[in-house]
């Protein structure tokens, strides 16, 4: 049994309150505590418990959102925030606006992580799971210090008002033995079922082209498609259609004059399902959008439109409590998957519907609610989401990215790996692969990010790219290239060949301590040898 003391600070009408209390926790279980709480403003709701590791014991913490990286970390390693970054250069290039740095504590002290919503701690393949089971009242955040051997759980709900009577202080579930088995009890007692979607492979346009796509690019891509990937795949057409980040009724038209409804029917003719990429939720500073509607967007401190990224030379976020807002989004959607004919909408840059929320909701529930608005947009159509707080997500999305976005070389620029852990990296992203491995077919099927098998246009080495690729094919639900396929030579399409007979593997595992991958095909077993020096 352990032990569990909370405290509950709170701001009546009186003055400051404090509620205080213990409860015991079995070694497998689920706990709701709901204190009943005066009338007031929530300052903080927290508990301790004390967890001392054994030797060799392993602690992951998980990201504040998909693109957040969460390796597994030991008893002295660090999480590294924007501590010692100019402030002027945290502001000017909104490097807070992707994270959690404006609301969580990054000491920068050896032995202390963070993260959101669920964290293990695992001694061989021995796993201790603490995870919640709603995130509605306010994000759970847990805190581990290794050094004095205590885990702390906190509500993100400062601010939030709330009525006299009983309040959903924490809802978590915690349990001990396999990988499998805790994570199993959790999604059971989520009560969330199995995802429905089957797993996709296919092309995307962003990491060879990037934004400088056209019709011509789109179909040189997609004639290359055809002669490698199989019906069903899908083909998708990313982020460079539309004339600015939030204008989304159109498409540029210099680079698609005859719109985008014609295409969806050719990579339909082909056999394919096709994607389109938008952020519904983000609007570049010179937007149309926002030029015409400054009152749709979402106002931080002193009124001011709040600054959601630095993509695009800066982009804000759209407020969608605003019946216009919602309005607009419907015919988006409608246009998009209705008018044009889409099967599958990559939405990117989701965090910017919650960075923060009005008093009488939680940053976290005001997420969910965001993620609610998607799915009945879209209706039966396909979502793959990205650049979103993870819990939020579960159940309302087919695909999830899982990891940052790679880059055309192994860990991006030297003065990027100085910033935020949101940053571009093929390495952070296989990290991230391989640590959130058990959410594919659990909560969603995960997606990993691309492979590449080209040669030009990239600076990653054939050991890095094979790497890459066979992670992804082992743990993911989505396995996309960027390259062009018509330029495969004979020994490439055999390799794609091989990536998409791996995903038939059983039996897949992650040994976190050897650093291999084990698996069975074809009444086989086999391991890969993972490089834990260049990885970690």
């Amino acid at each position: 049994m352990m032990e569990l003391h909370w405290n509950i600070r709170l701001t009546e009408k009186d003055g400051p309150t404090a509620l205080r209390g213990k409860t015991e926790l079995s070694d497998r279980g689920e706990l709701h505590l709901r204190p009943s709480l005066p009338e007031g403003r929530l300052e903080s709701v927290s508990a301790r418990l004390v967890l001392p590791l054994e030797p060799g014991e392993k602690i992951f913490m998980n990201g504040y959102q998909t693109w957040t990286s969460c390796p597994e970390l030991g008893p002295e390693d660090r999480l590294r925030g924007l501590n010692g970054l100019p402030k002027p250069l945290v502001r000017a290039f909104s490097l807070e606006s992707s994270g959690d740095y404006a609301f969580a504590d990054y000491p920068n002290k050896p032995g202390v992580s963070h993260g959101f919503s669920y964290c293990t701690f695992r001694l061989g393949d021995r796993f201790r799971l603490f995870a919640s089971l709603d995130e509605r009242p306010g994000y759970t955040v847990f805190t581990y210090d290794a050094n004095r051997g205590q885990l702390l759980i906190e509500r993100d709900c400062r601010g939030l008002e709330v009525p006299a009577g009983p309040f959903a202080a924490f809802d978590l579930f915690f349990a001990q033995g396999t990988e499998d088995e805790v994570f199993d009890g959790w999604f059971r007692a989520l009560g969330l079922p199995a995802p429905t979607a089957r797993p996709l492979k296919g092309y995307s346009s962003w990491y060879n082209r990037y934004e400088a796509i056209s019709e011509a690019s789109i179909r040189e891509d997609l004639a290359g498609c055809r002669t490698l990937l199989e019906p069903g795949d899908l083909f998708q057409i990313d982020d460079g259609w539309e004339p600015a980040v939030g204008d989304w009724l159109e498409p540029d038209g210099r680079k698609f004059p005859r719109g985008l409804k014609g295409l969806a029917e050719e990579i339909h003719g082909a056999g394919f399902l096709a994607g389109l990429w938008l952020a519904p939720f983000a609007a570049r500073k010179d937007s149309r959008l926002a030029r015409e509607h400054p009152d749709w967007l979402l106002k931080g401190e002193k009124g001011r439109p709040w600054p959601a990224g630095c993509n695009w030379g800066g982009f804000y976020a759209l407020n969608i409590d605003l019946p216009p807002v919602q309005d607009y989004l419907k015919r988006v959607f409608d246009r998009v998957l209705g008018d044009w004919g889409f099967d599958l909408v990559k939405l990117d840059f989701l965090y910017a519907a919650a960075p923060f929320a009005p008093s009488q909701e939680s940053r976290a529930g005001r997420m969910i609610r965001a993620m609610e608005l998607l799915r009945e947009l879209c209706g039966e159509k396909l979502i793959l989401g990205c650049g979103v707080p993870l819990m939020p997500a579960f159940g309302r999305v087919d695909y999830c990215r899982i990891s940052c976005d790679v880059s055309l070389d192994w860990d991006d620029k030297w003065f990027l790996r100085l910033t935020h852990r949101e940053r571009v990296s093929t390495r952070q992203a296989i990290l991230n692969t391989l640590f959130r491995r058990q959410l594919d077919g659990r909560a969603w099927r995960s997606d990993p990010d691309v492979v590449f098998l080209r040669e030009e246009n990239l600076k990653l080495t054939g050991e890095e790219k094979q790497l890459l690729a066979r992670v992804n094919a082992l743990l993911g639900g989505v396995l996309l290239t960027s390259d062009d396929p018509g330029r495969y030579s004979p020994r490439q399409r055999e390799a794609w060949r091989e990536l998409t007979e791996l995903r038939r593997a059983e039996q897949v595992r992650f040994d976190a301590d050897a650093f291999c991958l084990s698996y069975r095909l074809d009444g086989r077993e086999h391991r890969i040898q993972l490089p834990k020096e260049k990885l970690l």
